[in-house]
């Protein structure tokens, strides 16, 4: 008798977690053992932020659902309960033995909190780490829902371990991301520039998101953060932030950068056109993880501005970072000294999460897993 595939659900709500999952979502979807459903939703719907979904379309999967429904809006509460319902139905229908998500969204939220009361396995990717503002309280409710754990290092596997989580459902594979940000197949810069009209020999690169714990400050933040960027004379590439609350802020302030030849402002960037853009950076800076996991694998300095990202590294290690308040002094100074930080650093992964990925789901028997979770007390 021909044995039964593994049915999976991925999740994917950002164009930030999209290109984390990406290789994982490959990998399955092409090995005969598995049936591979995607369920797309969240940021990726959003016109303004460059509809993100048509880049999970072009990969052609064999089964990709785009939740068109699902338009966020600006309560992130009613989005998360809008989620739990829409996504309630899809796994009703097509019944899976595991969701997978990534990180600490909201989307990934929901899809636990389905998976966990509808009695289907859950996975997690890069649980067991410091976030920042609300998102870390979102990514370690996850780990408590998933039953095994995929993580980058054994700092995230020991605050799983603290989080009662059991050590034999944790996995130490890396960040998937590294996978491709070390192959091959990445695209010429030459096309990238071309692809997106960005005129630079030299640039750096601009990422700022809402600190959403922080809201009553972010208007005079950002307001620093621009000046400084403007006054330090240097060619940008400025990505939008996500879509939480206050991203209309920082937009309203990102308006100042039109008709200044220095900036080029994307609501998106393909993931893999990104990487190649960040791999051939002067520096980059803001408040984006992409400075703190993606820079230190291509030796790029990374300016860290403000609190998001803060507990996530440590600077004795992290040697590509610099860290800075909100402070146009500070960031000018930071800026100034970018050519003393060019370390390469390989601290979330060596580049083969996707094979230990697949290796794992391949071999595990599904049914050896508990559904109820019990908590385990943590000994140091």
């Amino acid at each position: 008798m021909k044995k039964n595939k593994k049915r999976i659900v991925f999740i994917t709500g950002t164009r930030a977690d999209y290109g984390k999952i990406k290789p994982l979502i490959k990998a399955l979807n092409n090995n005969p053992k598995f049936e591979v459903f995607v369920f797309v939703c969240g940021m990726h719907l959003l016109e303004k932020f460059g509809s993100t979904y048509e880049e999970v379309l072009k990969d052609n999967y064999k089964n990709t659902y785009v939740a068109y429904g699902l338009l966020p809006t600006h309560n992130t509460s009613t989005n998360l309960g809008n989620t739990i319902i829409h996504l309630s139905g899809y796994v009703e229908n097509i019944k899976p033995e595991m969701i997978i998500v990534h990180g600490d969204r909201i989307e990934a939220l929901a899809g636990a909190v389905v998976g966990a009361l509808h009695n289907i396995l859950v996975g997690h990717i890069e649980g067991g780490e410091i976030s920042g503002t609300i998102d870390e309280s979102i990514r370690h409710a996850v780990s408590k829902f998933a039953h095994l754990h995929f993580v980058c290092n054994n700092d995230a596997k020991d605050r799983l371990k603290q989080l009662g989580e059991d050590e034999k459902q944790i996995y130490v594979i890396g960040s998937p991301d590294i996978d491709i940000m070390l192959s091959s197949n990445l695209p010429a810069l030459d096309c990238v520039k071309a692809h997106y009209n960005i005129p630079y020999d030299k640039y750096a690169i601009l990422m700022y998101h809402p600190v959403t714990t922080e809201y009553d400050k972010l208007g005079i933040n950002i307001k620093t953060v621009v000046d400084s960027i403007i006054a330090s004379k240097q060619n940008y590439v400025v990505v939008y932030p996500n879509n939480d609350l206050g991203f209309e802020i920082i937009l309203n302030e990102y308006q100042r950068f039109n008709n200044i030849d220095r900036f080029k402002i994307f609501p998106s960037l393909r993931f893999e056109y990104f990487l190649t853009l960040l791999k051939n950076a002067e520096f980059i800076i803001g408040n984006s993880s992409a400075g703190i996991r993606e820079a230190g694998i291509y030796g790029i300095p990374a300016i860290d501005v403000g609190t998001r990202q803060s507990g996530r590294y440590n600077l004795k290690t992290s040697k590509n970072i610099q860290h800075v308040p909100e402070d146009f002094k500070s960031i000018l100074e930071a800026i100034d000294k970018v050519n003393q930080y060019k370390t390469t650093e390989y601290l979330f992964g060596q580049g083969n999460s996707t094979e230990q990925f697949l290796n794992i789901m391949e071999n595990i028997d599904f049914k050896n897993i508990r559904m109820q979770k019990k908590f385990v007390d943590f000994r140091m």
